[in-house]
């Protein structure tokens, strides 16, 4: 009899300890959810506006927007408190700037994974004065003239510039860059036969290839792109295994339980999948993409390394 007593007090307590708990992974949220994320205007600001928008009725807390520099928004959010109620919308400068430059945060260590959200490829362009239709082509013609192609890039381990040197990595090519202070200057640099060639977001060169004034050879993802199905990818083009996406996705502080992050993931999962989601996405010239907080963290983890590697070997340094 004793020992049944005891047996039924230690599961009493037990229930008393686990009760808040439960209560509070079963009540999240119970106040407004902000996502952190880069400044206003910016691409990951739109998208983060879309997510807070549709994340709002599931949830049942208003979600809001906050916005601060690349690094000091992922800085906060790594800082803030794991309760779920700081959240990042990062894009592809997450992975990147620690690798260019020292950062306030690791993007591996400082937080949670919670989902991917989009995919961004790039596109391969080329003046129609340079004599190639294909990535082949584009691989005879650098190794037949080391040297004698220019590509044209705004940002130091931007959209335009890393994608090129991975392509250089994995080819043996010589290309040359062509800095410039935008995407813009180096677009318009590009229509004007200043340079040769340049890898860019597809929206921002879309009118000019269905013009003719650009003629696209292939696009940077795994797979064909909804963005543009009619273009063969780098990897079936003769560089096999080449991929370089701009990543989406949202992320919380570490240490945040596994409840709140998978009913996140778990909302976030449902919105990205609705034709809504999918066409606004496309729209702004990415693709709707989620995952498992494992399959983000996975991703995270390699692209790290994989740029890491490629920053190094490239020597490409932080101005």
């Amino acid at each position: 009899m004793i020992r049944l007593r005891t047996l039924v007090l230690n599961f009493s307590v037990g229930l008393i300890a686990s009760g808040p708990i439960v209560a509070f992974s079963q009540d999240f949220p119970t106040r407004p959810i902000r996502i952190v994320t880069s400044a206003a205007g910016g691409g990951n600001d739109f998208m983060a506006r879309l997510m807070a928008q549709w994340l709002t009725g599931p949830l049942g807390q208003q979600v809001i927007v906050e916005n601060r520099t690349s690094m000091l928004a992922y800085e906060t959010v790594a800082k803030a408190q794991p309760d779920g109620y700081s959240i990042s919308y990062f894009g592809s400068s997450f992975a990147t700037l620690p690798v260019l430059q020292e950062a306030p945060y690791h993007p591996v260590r400082d937080f949670s994974p919670i989902s991917l959200t989009e995919s961004a490829p790039v596109v391969v362009v080329v003046h129609p004065s340079v004599p190639i239709k294909s990535i082949k082509e584009l691989i005879a013609l650098a190794k037949a003239k080391p040297g004698a192609i220019n590509y044209g890039s705004g940002t130091t381990g931007g959209a335009q510039h890393l994608p090129v040197e991975y392509f250089k990595s994995m080819t043996g090519v010589n290309l040359v860059r062509v800095a410039y202070k935008g995407s813009g200057p180096a677009h318009n640099a590009l229509l004007g036969g200043e340079i040769q060639l340049m890898f860019t977001t597809i929206p921002s060169v879309m009118p000019h290839i269905k013009s003719g004034k650009l003629t696209a050879l292939a696009v940077s993802s795994l797979k064909r792109s909804a963005l543009a199905p009619d273009l063969p990818t780098v990897a079936e083009s003769g560089v096999p295994g080449y991929e370089f996406i701009g990543p989406g996705g949202i992320v919380a502080p570490a240490k945040t339980s596994a409840a709140i992050i998978n009913r996140l993931n778990r909302e976030i999962v449902r919105v990205l999948s609705t034709p809504e989601a999918k066409e606004k996405f496309l729209s702004v010239g990415a693709e709707a993409t989620s995952s498992t907080p494992a399959e983000l963290g996975a991703f995270v983890k390699s692209e790290m390394a994989r740029l890491a590697k490629l920053v190094k070997e490239a020597g490409i340094t932080e101005k």
